[in-house]
């Protein structure tokens, strides 16, 4: 009896079986929390979704978090990170296991969120985003200060009174949330904004920029520790002063920043001096530079009269000079008239050589040497003329060649083209026929239908149009007053016509009853 197949059992198949378990799960367990170390995760799918598993000693359960889901996460997912996942249990048939759909995650307590923070700082610290060497100096006096904050809180307005104690600058409030959902993006945008704002305009980039939010716990500060933002300070062009949270309360902007603040009151403090402090050091520095051009300007004048006191007189620096001058005035006469000698003696060694026979000789030397470069110039001339006629020749076989097989290759293309063009030819006349037919078939059906629609059938059926003096068209017999001038429109032409009958009469006549009155059809309900 035991072996015997249970017939009567119901049959299912594997689709209905499916279906049937994935209903009872859902069902029996909905929304769950479950707590667990994520395993197996690494990184988005190409669809964007994202999948891992979470798992303790003794078990597992796969996890799905769709694309939807994971961009309002504020923790996200890591390898190894023990977390509470928030989600439905739910099965997944094609391969016949359970898994739970999540929608937010949160760090399973405060030392697994500690331990996040120290993980992804040694991270960012490893990528050198934390070095000093990158950081940059605050402006001593800024123009123009970007604050990123809350705009309802109590930090901008101790940012702006702090600021107007102790020199008034132009501020620049980019709203953003500071904690919940979403709020890192918006803080990385506004960062990002600022940068890229022009440097000139209505509207410029600021000179300074402050991150600032009021103190918390570690959960409420946790969009300061994003990858995004941290990101997004390290490539802030302009210097930026952090001030999250109180004085002790560490976020990872802290690092990245170029200055940390304590407070956002301190961030305020740092971004501008004290105006009064300032003037007063302006005006001791203006005091102390005029006391040292005072005292540099006496020293000078001191130096200048003993200098004056210890220069010689005029006569005495001249003395020497005036008797080398008189000194050579007595020696140029004999310099003269002996350099004159030297030019006359060459003069006369020159004038000795030049006699007639040797101008002659001299003459016919050059005359030689000019003939024989004539007959070496036309010589070259020659040979120039022949490798000129030469290379002309060989071009002139090239170009001739070319002609030729240009001509034959255009010789093709021509053919081609005359063929492509009769094709095309054949094409175009084949679609204008197939064009026009359907154009005649269209106008056919138009006229057909123009027709059926047309009173004019109407009226081939025996039927008249009436119109008044107008030419609107009367409907009813309410509207045909006594001695209307009406126009009747029949088939074959129009025929005018006036009313004179009872209004009444025509009424019941146009309701089918017969008048009372006597002759035959309707009388004299209408006279020409």
């Amino acid at each position: 009896m035991g072996s015997e197949p249970r017939v009567n059992i119901p049959e299912w198949t594997v689709s209905e079986l499916s279906a049937a378990l994935r209903r009872t799960v859902e069902d029996n367990f909905g929304y769950v929390r479950v707590r667990g170390e994520i395993s197996g995760f690494r990184g988005q799918h190409s669809s964007c979704h994202v999948y891992f598993a979470l798992k303790d000693e003794n078990a597992r359960i796969d996890a799905v978090v769709w694309r939807s889901a994971y961009g309002r996460m504020r923790i996200k997912p890591e390898e190894g990170l023990e977390v509470v996942a928030t989600g439905r249990l739910t099965t997944y048939p094609g391969r016949s296991t359970y898994q739970i759909v999540i929608e937010s995650l949160e760090p399973a307590g405060l030392g697994a969120l500690m331990a996040l923070l120290e993980e992804r700082k040694r991270k960012l610290a490893a990528e050198g985003l934390f070095d000093e060497a990158r950081k940059q100096l605050l402006p001593y006096l800024p123009d123009l200060i970007g604050v990123v904050t809350s705009p309802t809180g109590a930090v901008i307005r101790d940012i702006l009174h702090r600021l107007t104690d102790r020199f008034p600058r132009r501020v620049l409030v980019w709203p953003v949330r500071v904690q919940g959902d979403g709020s890192a993006e918006e803080v990385a945008a506004a960062i990002r904004g600022f940068n890229a704002l022009p440097t000139s305009g209505a509207i410029r980039r600021p000179d300074l920029l402050i991150v600032a939010r009021g103190g918390g716990s570690i959960e409420d500060l946790w969009s300061f520790n994003e990858e995004i933002v941290v990101r997004a300070v390290a490539e802030s062009m302009i210097p930026l002063i952090s001030a999250v949270g109180h004085e002790t309360d560490i976020t990872l902007i802290d690092f990245v920043a170029d200055k940390r603040a304590p407070t956002p009151t301190a961030a305020a403090e740092m971004a501008v001096p004290v105006k009064s402090e300032l003037m007063a050091r302006v005006d001791g520095l203006a005091r102390r530079a005029l006391a040292s051009w005072i005292r540099t300007q006496e020293g000078r004048r001191t130096e200048l009269r003993a200098a004056v006191r210890a220069l010689p007189s005029a006569d005495a620096l001249l003395a020497l000079p005036r008797q080398r001058l008189d000194g050579a005035a007595e020696r140029l006469p004999r310099a003269l008239r002996a350099n004159a000698q030297i030019h006359h003696t060459a003069l006369s060694r020159i004038a000795s050589r030049l006699t007639p026979q040797m101008l002659r000789t001299r003459i016919i030397l050059e005359r030689e040497r000019v003939y024989r470069a004539g007959r070496a110039a036309h010589q070259c001339l020659r040979m120039q003329v022949e490798r000129r006629r030469e290379r002309f020749a060989g071009v002139a076989a090239r170009l001739s060649s070319g002609l030729r097989s240009n001509a034959r290759a255009r010789r093709v293309l021509i053919g081609q083209s005359r063929d492509r063009i009769r094709a095309l030819f054949d094409r175009a006349e084949r679609a204008a026929r197939t064009l026009i037919n359907l154009r005649r078939a269209r106008l056919e059906r138009a006229s057909q239908l123009l027709v059926a629609l047309s009173y004019h059938g109407v009226l081939a059926r025996g039927f008249a149009l009436v119109r008044d003096k107008e030419g609107n068209t009367v409907r009813t017999a309410a509207a045909v007053s006594p001695g209307m001038r009406l126009d009747i429109e029949f088939t074959d032409g129009h025929v005018p016509a006036v009313a004179n009958g009872d209004k009444s009469r025509a009424a019941g006549a146009a309701k089918g009853k017969t008048p009372r009155s006597g002759g035959e059809g309707q009388g004299s309900l209408f006279e020409p």
